[in-house]
C-alpha cells in the first residue's frame, strides 16, 4: 500500500469479525478516488493490516458513505458476506441515520418534514432542487427536529429517510437554513473544521446474528465553541 501523509489516528467504535466501525473525521473522504489518496478506507485497511498483521491485501467493504466535508459514525464491512447484507440494509432503507446539523436558522419551525426533487447539475458540479419529471431526479425525504438555540444559529437533528448524494445540505439550504461552513450550499459563515454536519447515530442489524446495533458517535472538538455539548 502506498505511503501517503500522516492522518489522526482511526477512531474506532466497534469492531468484531464482521464489521469494524469508525468515528470519521471531517476533512477526509470516505473513500479515494485513486489508490494513493487519503480516505478512511484507505486508513481503516492500514488499521486491520497492522492489528492482525495480516500479509497481503485487506478485504473492506465499503457499504455506505458521508460527505468528505462531514463527521460521525461510519461503518464498513470485513467480509463480502457482511458487505452484501449491509449493502441490502441500505438499499431497503432498513438502517436508522440520524445526523446533527448547525443552522443560521430552523427551517418552517421547530420541527417537519422537507420533501424535495434533487438532481445533479454537472455544470455546477453539485446537487440541485428539479422538478418531479427532471431528468435523473430522485426523490428526497428527511425529518427534523431543533434540538436547542445557538449563539451562532440552532442545533437540528435530522433524520435521514432517503440517502441521496448531499441531501441534507441542500435541502437545508433550499428551506433558508444553510448549514455553517457550507459555501457550496449557500452558508455565509464560516466553521472551524468542514461543515457543521455530522453523522450522530446509526442503527443496524449485525449481518451473521441479526441483532440490533446502535453506534453513537461523539462530537469533533470544533462544534465546541459554538455552545454544542454532547
Amino acid at each position: 500500500m502506498p505511503s501517503g501523509p500522516a492522518l489522526p489516528k482511526l477512531v474506532v467504535l466497534y469492531e468484531d469479525n464482521h464489521l469494524l466501525v469508525v468515528n470519521k473525521r471531517a476533512g477526509i473522504a470516505t473513500m479515494g478516488v485513486t489508490e494513493d489518496e487519503p480516505s478512511v478506507a484507505r486508513q481503516a485497511k492500514a488499521y486491520l493490516k497492522q492489528k492482525y498483521n495480516k500479509p497481503g491485501n485487506v478485504y473492506l467493504g465499503v457499504v455506505s458513505r458521508i460527505d468528505a466535508t462531514v463527521s460521525g459514525v461510519l461503518v464498513f464491512a470485513r467480509t463480502s458476506k457482511a458487505a452484501a447484507r449491509l449493502s441490502e440494509q441500505f438499499r431497503e432503507r432498513e438502517t436508522s441515520k440520524l445526523y446533527w446539523a448547525i443552522v443560521e436558522r430552523t427551517p418552517r419551525g421547530k420541527s417537519g418534514q422537507l420533501i424535495h426533487w434533487v438532481a445533479k447539475d454537472e455544470r455546477q458540479q453539485k446537487m440541485v432542487i428539479a422538478a418531479p419529471q427532471s431528468p435523473g431526479a430522485q426523490e428526497a425525504k428527511m425529518n427534523f427536529r431543533m434540538l436547542a438555540k445557538l449563539p451562532a444559529g440552532e442545533l437540528l437533528e435530522i433524520e435521514l429517510l432517503t440517502g441521496r448524494k448531499h441531501q441534507i445540505r441542500l435541502q437545508l439550504s433550499a428551506v433558508g437554513a444553510p448549514i455553517l461552513g457550507d459555501r457550496k450550499y449557500g452558508s455565509g459563515q464560516p466553521f472551524a473544521d468542514g461543515i457543521a454536519l455530522h453523522a450522530r447515530e446509526l442503527t443496524i442489524a449485525h449481518p451473521v446474528t441479526k441483532q440490533p446495533l446502535k453506534f453513537v458517535a461523539p462530537l469533533p472538538a470544533a462544534w465546541q465553541p459554538y455552545g454544542v455539548t454532547e
